[in-house]
């Protein structure tokens, strides 16, 4: 029974030490050895090597600072494993001379994150290639669910992510921050990787949680980290903003149970005010740097705060909202987008306008919740339960989500069972 539970502490300290740790011993790594694959095959390696070792020693003190030497050595083993070129052999000898000095601080380590993000988004790659690459080796999240943040297929994700490694090895693009000159061209880039990496902790499109502390904990620090670099740009701010404004409604977005509560039924004294008060304040230094015209970040994080400054949810201003989003919409145009305008619209009495509009925005397992909620407005509860059922189909929903949806197909199927009159 000891051995059992020896073997789970193991596992379990190597799985959280990846998990939340992995980012950044990845980035130490890639800016040592400048090969995406051979890091990520290297930590991989360190990672079975710590399940070995820490059944005998035990979890050392310092598990991030033990696997990323380990890591270090394990890219010299397979650096000599392949019969390197003198390029690789001298990244070798490099790995070499570090692997015999102390972990790097955090300072380093930050440096380290801040390259492979610009590295991610340099401008020889399409925006959209940008991001998966990003997603992916910032993350680690699978081609399905970069799929998912991205609007796209799996195999498409995939071949994007080959080409992309393909295109850095071939072209020999270094991990490094570009000089001042070069940063704008690259900063609406690392600002979509960053807030696609906040979004996909705070809705993942798989597991059993709502929402995903570390990633969502991740987005935050690198938007922090990209703001303190460049602390007078009006569009990391609105990030930052953004960020902060939505994870400050996080405490209530799930019940005891970890059951998902709706916006509209969330204990709002459980918001975290003090977020919600720098990220109002970061929202009015961005527009002020901007000369007030809004990009989409700043819009999003209005209507955010829009949603904060009530104190309930029928005090909403909805129809400050729905302008909010029309300066969305026409900024930079999305299917997201679309159907939450669309779902402000219906909160200002439009029920009708909001369900034609639903026509024009492709299908998604969204865009098929919400007309389930829009006709059960008009009392058409058997079309409500129609397209409940096409929601839940159509898209891996976590479970707290998938849990919320089914309870309100129930509840439309109960309505529609009733006699009329």
């Amino acid at each position: 029974m000891n051995q059992r539970a020896n073997l789970n502490e193991r596992f379990g300290a190597v799985a959280d030490t990846i998990r939340i740790e992995g980012t950044r011993i990845l980035a130490t790594l890639i800016r040592t050895v400048g090969d995406v694959q051979l890091a990520e095959d290297a930590v991989q390696e360190a990672a079975l090597a710590a399940l070995g070792a820490w059944e005998v020693t035990g979890v050392p003190p310092e598990p991030r600072a033990w696997l990323t030497v380990t890591a270090r050595r394990k890219a010299i083993d397979i650096i000599r494993r392949e019969g390197a070129r003198a390029g690789k052999e001298r990244a070798g000898a490099d790995l070499i001379e570090l692997s015999r000095g102390e972990p790097d601080s955090d300072e380093v380590v930050h440096d380290d994150l801040l390259r492979l993000i610009f590295t991610c988004c340099h401008p020889s790659l399409s925006p959209p290639t940008r991001v998966a690459l990003a997603l992916r080796t910032l993350c680690g999240l699978s081609p399905a669910q970069i799929a998912d943040v991205l609007l796209t297929t799996e195999v498409a994700t995939t071949k994007r992510l080959v080409r992309a490694r393909q295109k850095i090895a071939a072209a020999r693009i270094p991990y490094r921050v570009p000089p001042e000159a070069d940063l704008p061209e690259r900063l609406p880039a690392v600002c979509a990787v960053i807030h696609s990496l906040y979004t996909a902790g705070h809705a993942p499109s798989e597991g059993e949680a709502a929402y995903d502390v570390d990633v969502c904990a991740e987005g935050i620090r690198l938007a922090e980290l990209l703001h303190t670099l460049l602390p007078d740009q009006p569009t990391p701010t609105a990030v930052l903003a953004l960020l902060l404004l939505t994870e400050a409604r996080r405490p209530a977005r799930v019940d005891e149970s970890g059951e998902v509560v709706t916006l509209d039924l969330q204990d709002r004294s459980r918001w975290d005010q003090s977020l919600i008060t720098r990220g109002v304040g970061l929202l009015n230094e961005s527009l002020e740097r901007s000369d007030r015209q809004a990009d989409a970040y700043q819009l999003q994080a209005a209507i955010a705060a829009e949603h904060a400054r009530v104190p309930s949810y029928t005090a909403t201003d909805w129809r400050e909202i729905v302008r909010l989003y029309d300066l969305l919409v026409e900024v930079s145009p999305s299917p997201a987008a679309e159907l939450a305008r669309v779902v402000a619209i219906a909160e200002t009495g439009e029920v009708d306008t909001a369900l034609n509009l639903l026509d024009a925005i492709p299908p998604s397992s969204r865009r098929h919740a919400i007309r389930g909620e829009l006709l059960a407005r008009h009392h058409r509860y058997a079309e409500a339960v129609q397209e409940l059922d096409e929601a839940l189909a159509t898209a891996p929903a976590t479970h707290p989500e998938r849990a919320h949806r089914e309870r309100r197909r129930a509840h439309f199927q109960q309505l529609a069972a009733r006699p009329a009159g």
